[in-house]
């Protein structure tokens, strides 16, 4: 027990060596970190070439990031733009290729913006080329005489992003967009008036009531008619009669019911069932009758 002593100081020495070892190594990490973390990015050798169709130059010059070229860029229908530049690391002027790489194209009256990327080589070289012929569909809309705000956007997991504003551009006013084919089915259609039938005019009530008593008359006439003869169907509820006036009866049910919910298909369907059985009934009544007279007679 006493021997294990020794042993135990000499491993609490040997860590307290490698501590202090890692906290003297620790600031130098820390450092280099801080020192790796705050590295720049910069342009170098940055520069535009507008052409014309022919391939004529018309102006040229450097970029600078600070100050934007004076006056703005102006491009034609038929120029082309060219910007070229290498993406070098600030404190070495090594190329660098970074990891993302856009142009910023912004109309600062309308808010508008496109963003374009830009491809870099692995040395940091880059080319854009701005054909306003064929202008790419980043582009925002453009109109008279309002320039456009270009900006190039660098951004790395490296380095520090770099945001500059490196000219402004004057492009020809855009053209306007082409209607869509189903364009006018999204817009607010007039509001539908409908046209009603006017209220049927009702005759005056003199007429009406001439009418109605026409109507009634000739049941007037019948009843009374019927009293002066009172007859007596003594026989109306036998079981020979009776079926004939209960189809007779039938017919004027399905006459009301037609007016009320039948088509005439319907109508004309249970009609040729209800008159075939009407025959017989009514052959039947008939026989019946004829029979009793001829009983009478005797």
């Amino acid at each position: 027990m006493f021997a294990s002593r020794p042993r135990t100081a000499l491993i609490a020495s040997h860590d307290n060596k490698k501590s202090a070892m890692m906290l003297s190594v620790f600031p130098v990490l820390l450092l280099a970190l801080s020192a790796h973390a705050a590295s720049l990015l910069t342009l170098q050798s940055p520069r535009f070439t507008v052409t014309d169709g022919t391939g004529k130059q018309l102006r040229a010059g450097p970029l600078s990031l600070t100050q934007k070229p004076s006056p703005a860029i102006t491009l034609n229908t038929t120029d082309t733009l060219k910007v070229t530049f290498q993406v070098v690391d600030k404190d070495s002027g090594n190329g660098v290729q970074p990891h993302q790489t856009f142009l910023r194209f912004y109309d600062a009256k309308s808010g508008e913006e496109g963003i374009q990327p830009v491809r870099v080589t692995a040395g940091g070289k880059a080319k854009f080329e701005l054909n306003v012929s064929k202008p790419p569909l980043s582009l925002p809309p453009t109109s008279l005489n309002d320039p456009l705000s270009v900006t190039l956007i660098l951004g790395s997991t490296v380095y520090s992003p770099l945001k500059v504003d490196i000219f402004d551009l004057v492009l020809p006013p855009s053209l306007p967009v082409p209607a869509h084919p189903d364009e006018a089915s999204f817009h607010v259609l007039p509001e539908i008036q409908h046209t009603f039938r006017p209220e049927q005019k009702l005759p005056p009530r003199p007429v009406s009531a001439l009418f109605s008593l026409m109507v009634i008359a000739p049941w007037v006439v019948l009843v009374g008619l019927w009293s002066q003869v009172s007859p007596r169907p003594a026989h109306l509820f036998s079981p020979s009669i009776l079926p004939f006036i209960l189809t007779l009866g039938a017919f004027e049910v399905l006459l009301f019911w037609y007016w009320v919910d039948l088509r005439l298909g319907q109508v004309l369907t249970y009609g040729a069932i209800l008159g075939v059985v009407t025959i017989f009934t009514g052959r039947n009544a008939l026989a019946s009758i004829g029979a009793r007279r001829l009983q009478g007679k005797k």
